[in-house]
């Protein structure tokens, strides 16, 4: 078995030396944009260069680096038939679920307020909060977009999911299809993005579908940049139907030091670290997998190219 690693990490040494270690029996290779082709079975890749399937013809499998694949469906060449296996949570859920509360409690506790008042030296006690007056909306019900919404009905805060095929989570309304996302927008004040990108979900957070939310909303979007339309975002809030937002993906990373979002009080900017791939946990679910596909047996996270994710 022949592994070939497309990652672009400086140091590929943190990734070959345990896949050497999980999988013995596999001869592990760095890609090298000047070098011939290795013949690999599979390929470990992050956002590959449109040269690896030009060059490497026996692949059998590419293994994504990420639960995100829309980066990897983008390569103009990647060949049709291709088994696409994306990362399943490897610890990510946990990160994102953790960054999500903390985001959700920001707002509905008043944490800024208090640290305001910690700056003047002041001592005031505000209203304990009513969670029947914060509900959320966590938009895409995959692995993550579950364990946050289960998350955050543990504790007592009304949940509410929207997908687009239907989902049955205890605990949780759920709302599916494009007809009935008006109507979980209305129900929401803490709208929860982590839907896959796709040609559907593209912009799917403009200004029309803002102003569906709860007067005073708060926005959370860990899913992708591309989601959110982000003059729309801004007009929302000028409009005050929008009270504030925090934000862990962009259409252009880094965010641009001129962007306007640095400059907006409302808004919470963090470098895309919702969840960050657990490098351990990662290697073992997939050589796991490879060891298995090599084999011939059944292996889950495989991406169905006609929907996206």
């Amino acid at each position: 078995m022949k592994v070939l690693f497309v990652a672009g990490d400086p140091k590929p040494e943190r990734w070959t030396v345990p896949i050497k270690e999980l999988l013995p029996e596999a001869e592990v290779y760095v890609w090298d944009a000047n070098g011939p082709a290795v013949d690999a079975d599979y390929a470990i890749v992050w956002q590959p260069p449109v040269e690896l399937f030009e060059r490497e013809k026996k692949l059998k499998a590419v293994f994504n680096l990420g639960a995100g694949i829309d980066g990897l469906l983008a390569v103009p060449n990647l060949p049709p038939q291709l088994p696409i296996v994306r990362l399943e949570d490897a610890g990510m859920s946990a990160q994102m679920a953790e960054y999500v509360l903390h985001q959700l409690v920001e707002a509905s506790r008043g944490m800024e307020t208090y640290r305001e008042q910690q700056r003047e030296g002041t001592w005031k006690i505000h209203r304990p909060i009513k969670r029947s007056e914060w509900p959320v909306g966590v938009m895409g019900l995959g692995h993550i977009g579950k364990r946050v919404a289960r998350t955050l009905a543990g504790l007592d805060y009304r949940v509410n999911g929207w997908a687009r095929s239907e989902h049955d989570l205890e605990g949780i309304t759920t709302f599916a299809g494009a007809d009935n996302l008006p109507g979980f927008l209305q129900a929401t004040r803490i709208l929860v993005n982590t839907l896959p990108l796709t040609e559907e979900t593209r912009d799917i957070l403009d200004h029309q579908r803002l102003s569906q939310l709860i007067p005073g909303a708060v926005v959370i979007n860990v899913g992708r940049g591309e989601h959110l339309v982000e003059d729309d975002l801004l007009k929302a809030i000028d409009d005050g139907h929008v009270a504030r937002a925090s934000l862990d993906v962009f259409r252009q990373e880094p965010l641009p030091s001129d962007h306007p979002f640095w400059q907006r009080p409302e808004i919470t900017i963090t470098p895309h670290i919702s969840a960050r791939t657990l490098r351990d946990a990662t290697l073992e679910q997939i050589t796991g997998k490879m060891r298995a596909h090599h084999n011939g047996q059944p292996i889950t996270g495989l991406v169905d190219t006609t929907r996206g994710y």
